[in-house]
């Protein structure tokens, strides 16, 4: 599976039976991505409940989950019964390896 961890976590939750689609965008005006909420690349609704997904490298992980625990966002989402998970991916071998974060 090749791509960014974006692509990979995306097809990660599709193949566990859940509907997703990548919620960040380009700001031409601003020149940057932007995630949902600032928090949000990959939104999931599924099994009865509604993920929110940060996807980033495995080196990049903890700051991924500093960024959620900071977030203005994060207690409305949990509030709403959102999970809120961070997604770090790294190389190991000739296959991608997951590892995941709960931050709801």
């Amino acid at each position: 599976m090749a791509g960014s961890p974006t692509q990979r976590s995306l097809k990660h939750l599709r193949e566990l039976g859940y509907l997703a689609a990548v919620t960040e965008h380009w700001n031409p005006f601003a020149h940057i991505r932007q995630d949902l909420f600032g928090i949000v690349d990959i939104l999931a609704v599924g099994n009865g409940e509604t993920i929110a997904v940060q996807c980033t490298s495995d080196s990049n992980l903890a700051n991924r989950v500093t960024k959620i625990a900071d977030s203005d966002a994060t207690p409305k989402l949990r509030d709403a019964g959102w999970k809120i998970l961070a997604h770090g991916w790294k190389k190991k071998g000739a296959r991608w390896v997951l590892r995941e974060v709960d931050c709801s």
